[in-house]
């Protein structure tokens, strides 16, 4: 018999990634008009792992389900880096972002995965907040077939051709939309009421896709694109302003479309419009070391205690961040590979996060307990610990 050869995990994430993109374009056809913006703005880039870079979303409502989604993703080889704490912003969730974490690993393909756990403690109401928890009590959000792979996987060290076809394709069925609700119109409208993000999240099967984003090597040109085919793109960008030496993340967005949705009723079944899904696009810049994360923060505080409209006030503010490589780099600021070159951030920001997330809701600031975040409560949902994002860049370095 010959030797066991498996597919390798990031062979399995690079087919898992192409077929959500092709699932994605079919269900929100905006998000195909983002990918000829983009395709149109990097064709002058000559960078070709920008072609193929993606970055999705996703949202939980369980332990259980935080814990098969990390099997799942770490099937494709795909890591829990960073925690990212929401609820500062008023979001009943806490997050990390599932990703490769070496170089080879982006090369073959340079997908993630910004995934949410629900904290139902944060839902003001206790009989609500009881209801949401028995709505989702035995939502099991792998299908069968993919939960045997995943099983087989684990056990056998991997997966022939034939299996991690299947379960590629298992996979992407997770995060498909859903068009019928799973809790009933009545309750729809109470979670809707409390916070839309309880209500996308408690409401169906499993873990649609709240957005698929295309990296893009200008997003200020990205923006006018937008606007331009008529997509309703947010005001401003989030992530830190334009520079010559770009820096973390920068993201915009086009609004949540409302979607039509079947809701069980005492006569039978009943359409209502749920609004969750956009589009969104990213510039990625360079990594920063914790002293020059440090020296963000500063700038983005600065910046928000200012009463000039955003982009005066970020430029003013990012002022006092040094705009070259060299200095950078002996200030200490970034990260650089043994080449000299800075190394691109793979991460998020949690005040951008939560301001694409906030641009895309009707909630309720009242309805919601404010809470502080719980890294060793999403750590032991998910049955490991975050990867340090700082170790992993020094270890490129």
């Amino acid at each position: 018999m010959p030797a066991f050869n498996p597919v390798p995990s990031d062979h399995i994430r690079a087919e898992f990634s192409a077929a959500l993109s092709r699932l994605y374009r079919e269900e929100v056809p905006a998000y195909g008009t983002l990918l000829d913006i983009v395709a149109d703005i990097n064709g002058e880039a000559h960078d070709p792992r920008l072609g193929s870079e993606r970055h999705g979303a996703i949202r939980l409502g369980q332990a259980s389900e935080l814990a098969d989604i990390a099997r799942l993703f770490g099937a494709m080889g795909m890591e829990p880096v960073g925690y990212y704490d929401l609820g500062v912003a008023g979001l009943p969730v806490h997050s990390t972002a599932f990703r490769p974490i070496t170089e080879d690993a982006f090369a073959v393909s340079p997908f993630r995965m910004f995934t949410s756990l629900l904290r139902l403690e944060m839902i003001r109401n206790e009989d609500l907040r009881e209801t949401a928890r028995e709505a989702l009590r035995g939502r099991d959000v792998l299908p069968e077939r993919t939960r045997e792979l995943l099983e087989k996987s684990e056990s056998d060290g991997g997966l022939r051709d034939s299996d991690a076809h299947d379960f590629a394709h298992g996979a992407v069925a997770v995060f498909a939309w859903r068009p019928r609700a799973r809790v009933d119109l009545s309750l729809y409208r109470q979670l809707l009421d409390t916070h839309p993000l309880i209500a996308d999240i408690v409401s169906f099967a499993g873990p649609h896709m709240n957005h698929l984003t295309p990296r893009v090597a200008d997003i200020d040109a990205a923006q006018v694109a937008m606007r331009d085919s008529g997509l309703e793109a947010k005001e401003i960008i989030e992530g830190p302003p334009a520079r010559r030496c770009p820096i973390l993340l920068r993201q915009t967005a086009f609004r949540a479309l409302s979607e039509p949705v079947s809701f069980k009723t005492a006569d039978g079944w009943e359409k209502a419009d749920h609004t969750a899904r956009f589009g969104e696009i990213e510039q990625r810049g360079a990594a920063l070391t914790p002293k020059g994360r440090a020296l963000y923060d500063q700038c983005l505080a600065e910046a928000k205690q200012s009463e000039r409209e955003h982009d005066r006030a970020m430029s003013d503010a990012f002022a006092a961040f040094p705009d070259d490589w060299n200095v950078m780099r002996d200030d200490g600021l970034a990260y650089f590979g043994a080449d000299g070159a800075p190394l691109t951030y793979e991460d998020f920001l949690p005040v951008s996060a939560a301001g694409i997330f906030r641009s895309n809701l009707r909630q309720s600031d009242t309805a919601v307990i404010a809470g502080e975040g719980d890294q060793a409560e999403f750590e032991a949902a998910m049955g490991k610990p975050v990867r340090d994002m700082f170790a992993l860049y020094t270890a490129a370095r």
